[in-house]
């Protein structure tokens, strides 16, 4: 008997230039801004994470100006011109004698806008990808940037410099290698389709920054969300559950996940005496880090699924940084109280389980995303077989268009038909009227030799 097969995502070497444009690029951000201290009487993080988030708001605010960012002539060069300028202003900082502060307050700045840049093209360049394989990347490229860090983070003086200036280079050129990868269709600029921001979202992954910020100072080493050994053991973790597992479990399941590592987290506090803080820092970091993840999963499936500039969804998580922040200060500011330590834990404790309860329990209602902003991955029962059925259309669609020489604009349109895609949709997101949209179909039925929806649809591997 023939034993069958599985079938599965393949072809994950063309994934490399991905992991290594984002990877490199959040190994160099940890070494030059994370943890710095120059002893100048301000944090050059904290001035990295403000310009960070006003980037991102601005991309999204003039979204429909710049989107594409990767079509910008100037993106690429400046990303890599301002990333590269930030390192030779920490390398001057901390090599030259003389004032520290102009060079390090300028760092953080124009660092802040190749990286928030580059960030920026990356989900630029994954949209057009199954959700199976952004998934995948994106965790492959966190956890490929702890290694990173780590190993460059033991190199001193020229070596620790010339870093500085490779993991830029390497980041921006692997970008711009995967982005002109792209079929030419999913690289052409297109009408911005108008949207109401899904807030709820976003106001679940602030929440959970907001409660990280409250723990932040009490975590023990190796427990952050940037490139540390907790997110090394989350997304890790992750690449492996969802390659082996997808088609095991449901996508809401998964989104519950970081609720239990936090709650796990905050109940192992009173344990504090007998464990330490190791294993309740390690939970509420891996916690926060997942649940930025699959945030981001949401916003790619809404750009996916309605055609909305993916910049203009992800340029505002940008502020996630600053609720950390500022979970931080009142942390500092309850801790200036006449309160004892172990009142200030139970504080904190009660506030940040409410916390992460009401924002995960009320705020992710999945008929609500859907029904209000068309967010239906939570509604996936097989990740997997989404993904495969989504790039089979794809390829299918491929072919017919090359066999029956389908303009570029009947393309679109039979790729979003395929997807099962109605006329009010199409007509939303390309921006053409009904009759236009009309003509188009039947010119694409008369190439095709096809007589209805349902025929076309199947002839492009559509349900």
């Amino acid at each position: 008997m023939e034993s069958k097969t599985k079938p599965r995502i393949d072809h994950l070497d063309q994934m490399i230039p991905y992991l290594f444009a984002l990877g490199c690029a959040r190994a160099w951000m940890s070494l030059t801004f994370v943890g710095i201290d120059g002893g100048i009487g301000f944090d050059p993080h904290a001035v990295f994470d403000y310009a960070y988030a006003a980037f991102g708001i601005l991309a999204t605010v003039f979204a429909r100006r710049i989107a594409p960012l990767a079509l910008q002539r100037w993106a690429f060069p400046s990303a890599a011109a301002t990333m590269l300028a930030a390192s030779l202003l920490i390398i001057a900082a901390r090599f030259f004698e003389g004032p520290a502060a102009p060079f390090l307050a300028l760092a953080s700045v124009v660092g802040a806008f190749g990286f928030c840049s580059v960030l920026l093209m990356y989900n630029e360049a994954v949209v057009p990808l199954s959700l199976l394989r952004i998934a995948l990347i994106t965790a492959g490229s966190r956890f490929i940037a702890v290694p990173m860090t780590f190993v460059f983070q033991g190199l001193s003086g020229e070596r620790l410099a010339l870093m500085l200036f490779v993991l830029p280079a390497v980041s921006v050129s692997c970008l711009a290698y995967a982005y002109r990868a792209l079929p030419e269709r999913d690289r052409q600029r297109r009408p911005y389709v108008k949207f109401s921001f899904p807030w709820k979202p976003l106001a679940v992954l602030l929440i959970y920054a907001f409660a990280y910020g409250l723990r932040t100072h009490q975590l023990p080493a190796g427990a952050g969300v940037h490139s540390t050994l907790s997110t090394a053991l989350v997304m890790g973790g992750f690449c492996l559950v969802v390659y082996f597992f997808a088609d095991r479990f449901s996508v809401s399941a998964l989104f519950r996940s970081p609720l239990l590592l936090m709650v796990c987290g905050l109940l192992l506090i009173p344990a504090e005496g007998f464990l330490g803080t190791e294993v309740e820092g390690y939970l509420i970091a891996m916690g926060v880090s997942l649940m930025s993840l699959l945030i981001s999963l949401l916003f790619y499936d809404l750009s996916k699924r309605m055609g909305i500039a993916i910049i203009a969804l992800t340029g505002v998580l940008h502020v996630n940084p600053l609720f950390t922040l500022w979970g931080g200060n009142c942390a500092d500011l309850l801790a200036a109280t006449p309160l004892d330590a172990q009142a200030q834990n139970v504080v904190i404790t009660v506030v940040v389980v409410m916390l992460v309860l009401v924002s995960t329990l009320m705020l992710l209602s999945e008929k609500d995303l859907a029904s209000r902003w068309g967010i239906k991955l939570l509604e996936t029962d097989n990740l997997e077989a989404e993904s495969l059925r989504t790039e089979a259309i794809a390829e299918r669609c491929d072919a017919v268009t090359a066999e029956y020489h389908l303009s570029p604009r009947e393309d679109e349109i039979c790729r979003l038909i395929a997807q099962g895609r109605t006329n009010a949709d199409i007509e939303r997101e390309l921006f053409i009227a009904p009759g236009t949209l009309k003509a188009h179909i039947q010119h694409i039925y008369v190439k095709c030799d096809v007589h209805s929806r349902k025929d076309l649809v199947t002839l492009c591997g559509g349900e």
